[in-house]
């Protein structure tokens, strides 16, 4: 599925309280100031990893620093392992790290930190930098400098661009809430099953077993 091409203007800003307001309420050392905010593009987002090793999403024309350690970077491998399980046996689609920029909108790119693709929506035609082929699903694992407001905010702009099931997955609180629409959560815990749905079909994971190998802190029997 591909985004509008219309593009909305930047809008402009008159202080940083309400740049940040707008982004969500992020903390001020999560927003770029080069290049100038309301200014950025695209290609922006490419010379920010490229060059700077940084993954930069671009909203309302900012670059925003996507927070992301070393914990939520296990727990998305974790993830991407078991969804791979699913998606290579029954030949679903493609499944996508967090380094890989979706256009959501003209001057709108995210980074999830796990996709999925099914081959219905994935083009023939050789893959670009930004792809402006929107997921299936979505998942983020939050950091702690993420707020309700931008995680609120993103879920939004996934489902308005497409996307049809969303994951946010709390690690620090042990739990994952799934969007099936922008609205009304289903809040897992360790004692369900993550289920794909018709989304991913096949796909179930016992979240205990998932939030045990994330939080492992050796070998068996010594956590």
């Amino acid at each position: 599925m591909s985004v509008s091409t219309k593009k909305k203007p930047a809008p402009r800003f008159a202080t940083v309280a309400d740049l940040l307001k707008r982004l969500g309420d992020v903390p001020a050392e999560r927003v770029r100031l080069d290049p100038h905010p309301g200014t950025a593009k695209e290609r922006d987002v490419i010379a920010a990893r490229e060059r700077d090793g940084v993954l930069c999403e671009l909203v309302d024309g900012v670059l925003v620093e996507k927070p992301m350690g070393s914990e939520e970077s296990n727990w998305a491998a974790f993830l991407i392992w078991h969804l791979m399980n699913v998606v290579v046996r029954d030949d679903l689609g493609k499944v996508y790290a967090p380094d890989g920029p979706v256009r959501l909108a003209p001057g709108l790119v995210r980074y999830p930190d796990v996709a999925f693709t099914s081959w219905e929506r994935l083009p023939k035609s050789a893959p670009t930098p930004i792809t402006e082929v929107v997921p299936d699903l979505a998942a983020e694992i939050l950091s702690k400098s993420n707020t309700k407001k931008e995680m609120t905010r993103k879920v939004d702009e996934y489902f308005g661009a497409g996307v049809r099931l969303v994951w946010l997955v709390d690690p620090r609180k042990r739990e994952v809430r799934v969007y099936n629409s922008p609205a009304a959560p289903v809040v897992l815990t360790a004692d369900d099953v993550l289920d794909g749905g018709d989304v991913v079909p096949g796909f179930r994971l016992a979240l205990a077993e998932w939030f045990a190998q994330a939080e492992s802190r050796g070998p068996k029997g010594r956590r």
